[in-house]
């Protein structure tokens, strides 16, 4: 038997999910469509969780560098990195191994554990499993990348496991908006609350995110993305 490590007792927790480079960055090889406005509402939702000093577990999808199917997220490349902003500083970082090791009392010695995982479904990797399965909270705060795929995957996991789950439906990117709009109305149809960054956190004047290079990123192009208060 498994003795229970994670006994931190919070309102929230944060679920990050695989915001890395390559969703979430115009360069990236599979970035979000619509990214620019997912990546301003995920900043203020960083700021809102270190303001709040809420906890966070965040996912970050690794593929090993010899699959030629898998050009995405590759381990040892710049794209697999999470963005920058989305790292706390008191972080612990754990790899793809199979293991289900954790240190004790965890959440009280760190704001953010980072977890690697090989496929989309977190529940599919032991350590996020165990994680994800043992946390005992109130509700879980869920954004990130891909909608249609690992968000839907988290989310209906959790569900699953009788957990409250809110989606921040305008900070979760995807390539295919007919199958992630299917995605997310799956997700409220098994009891996920759905909500936007103004109605969570209230208005705001940021309109750049502050990472990205490409010229709406930089508001040097007049698009739909951009954020508005």
């Amino acid at each position: 038997m498994i003795r229970p490590v994670i006994t931190l007792r919070r309102i929230r927790i944060i679920v990050d999910i695989d915001t890395q480079r390559d969703y979430l960055l115009a360069n990236g090889t599979l970035c979000a469509r619509n990214h620019p406005s997912v990546l301003a509402n995920i900043r203020r939702l960083m700021a809102w969780a270190r303001l709040k000093n809420i906890r966070m577990i965040s996912t970050a999808r690794i593929n090993p560098a010899n699959h030629s199917r898998l050009d995405f997220c590759v381990e040892g490349t710049a794209g697999q990195k999470k963005v920058p902003y989305t790292i706390r500083n008191r972080h612990i970082s754990f790899t793809a191994d199979g293991c289900t090791d954790l240190p004790r009392d965890i959440l009280r010695r760190y704001d953010q554990i980072i977890v690697d995982k090989r496929c989309d479904d977190p529940f599919d990797e032991p350590r996020a499993d165990r994680i994800l399965s043992e946390l005992k909270v109130t509700e879980f705060v869920v954004f990130g990348a891909l909608t249609e795929c690992a968000v839907k995957s988290t989310v209906l996991g959790l569900l699953a496991r009788r957990r409250n789950v809110t989606v921040i439906t305008d900070a979760v990117g995807y390539r295919d908006k007919e199958l992630a709009d299917i995605a997310l109305r799956q997700m409220e149809a098994k009891g996920a609350n759905m909500i936007d960054t103004k109605t969570a956190l209230g208005p705001s004047h940021l309109h750049l995110v502050g990472v990205c290079d490409c010229d709406i990123c930089r508001g040097k192009a007049d698009c739909h993305y951009r954020v508005r208060a």
